[in-house]
């Protein structure tokens, strides 16, 4: 025989007696594995779902066979299963909801905000409202103004009144409606300036100018900006006060953008303190922003809600969780599935020890829960612990499958 050949054959058999030892040993020191037919998962109710080796235990078909699915499934003993602390639960149709944890900083509702400022140049005389932080309600007096300008308009304003009740019963139409005009001009003169209508009546009333007009809070709520004193000279335009009712403000939250198609107006959202969190606020959505930040990829929400004793103030930042139902849906424990690289594995316990495994495709999370797509039967029982040592143990049986040499028992 030639050389080279002879050195050939005896390390090819050397090689199989090497295999032929190791498989004898890993018989004789690990649990029977067998390659088994797949068979429908049995129909047991929920409620008996446990541990394996419940006296309901579900009987095993023998009789089914699916070649071609028998190299994913492995036959472990009842006792092994038991000793490893293996568990299995039914995949069934469950309710779930996403929650979305976000931060929000409070705001004034801009509804309920106003700005006073005066139409007419003149003084501040004298001061009603003279700190940050007072609250006021709507009428008060702010301030009195005087203004020069504003006492010739009420000046005028009389002379027109006194022409227009002489001069309007004059035969000649002209003359009259000429009176009526200029008093007319006159009173649109005083409204342009905000001048009240009561104030107006009271001028018509006494026959006497007016010569400090008081200025009134347009709305009820809290002084949060003021720049008023007492003698200051006052511009058109110029902000006097800023006053805010905080009895009903806004939130507004980051929402990152893949989460945008699952909130929509009117969604109930939970509001806490980081410093008191027992103490939750129900809001809702009242506007989502129409972009995007490039930056951070999320999108503003503006949430609603109504603040008893004004506890949550403007800059402040809160704790925001939406709850969002999503329906049923497949769902088995997150436990169930053995996530490994891009896959997803679940173990099927058809009974009797028989073992299952199957690559799955899941959906959304929700808690402790997770959507299965496909892969899982509603009422198949999946394996819900010990999954990294079942999966240890397929993998041990595949790789003892593909030994030159090495056999199966059935």
């Amino acid at each position: 025989m030639n050389p080279r050949f002879r050195d050939l054959f005896i390390g090819l058999v050397f090689g199989v007696l090497a295999s032929l030892v190791f498989v004898s040993i890993y018989r004789t020191e690990t649990p029977v594995v067998a390659r088994v037919e797949p068979e429908p998962a049995p129909a047991v109710a929920p409620e008996h779902a446990g541990h394996v080796g419940h006296a309901s235990e579900p009987k095993v078909d023998h009789t089914a066979h699916a070649p071609a699915a028998s190299e994913h499934s492995l036959l472990i003993g009842l006792e092994r299963l038991q000793s490893i602390g293996v568990k299995f639960e039914p995949a069934a149709l469950r309710p779930l909801e996403r929650t979305i944890r976000t931060v929000g900083r409070v705001e004034v509702d801009e509804r309920y905000l106003a700005r006073v400022t005066v139409k007419l140049e003149g003084w501040i005389d004298r001061l009603y409202v003279n700190y940050t932080g007072e609250s006021v309600k709507q009428g008060q007096i702010l301030f009195t103004l005087y203004s020069p300008e504003l006492l010739a308009t009420q000046e005028e304003y009389l002379i027109a009144l006194r022409s227009s009740r002489t001069l309007g019963k004059s035969e000649f139409p002209e003359v009259a409606e000429g009176a009526h005009s200029l008093l007319e001009a006159s009173r649109r003169r005083l409204r342009l300036w905000d001048i009240r209508e009561n104030h107006i009546r009271d001028l018509e009333r006494t026959g006497q100018v007016v010569t400090a007009l008081p200025i009134h809070a347009p709305l009820s709520g809290t002084v949060i900006s003021k720049t008023a004193v007492a003698g200051m000279q006052t511009r058109p335009g110029e902000e006097l006060y800023t006053i805010a009712d905080l009895s009903h403000i806004w939130i507004v939250g980051d929402i990152y953008e893949y989460e945008m198609p699952l909130i929509a107006v009117g969604q109930k959202a939970g509001v806490s303190l980081s410093y008191a969190p027992d103490s939750t606020l129900q809001a809702h959505i009242g506007f989502i922003y129409p972009t995007v930040d490039p930056q951070t990829r999320t999108a503003k929400v503006r949430f609603e809600l109504d603040n008893p004793g004004e506890k949550l103030k403007p800059g402040m930042y809160t704790n925001l969780e939406l709850k969002i139902p999503l329906g049923l849906r497949l769902a088995v424990p997150k436990d169930a599935v053995l996530e490994s690289g891009e896959r997803q594995v679940v173990f099927i316990h058809s009974g009797e020890g028989r073992i299952e495994w199957r690559n799955a495709k899941i959906g959304l999370r929700s808690g402790d829960r997770v959507e299965i797509l496909e892969g899982v039967h509603e009422g198949e029982h999946v394996v819900t612990s010990a999954n990294f040592l079942i999966d240890s143990e397929s993998q041990l049986k595949a790789a003892i499958g593909g030994m030159p040499g090495a056999t199966h028992q059935h």
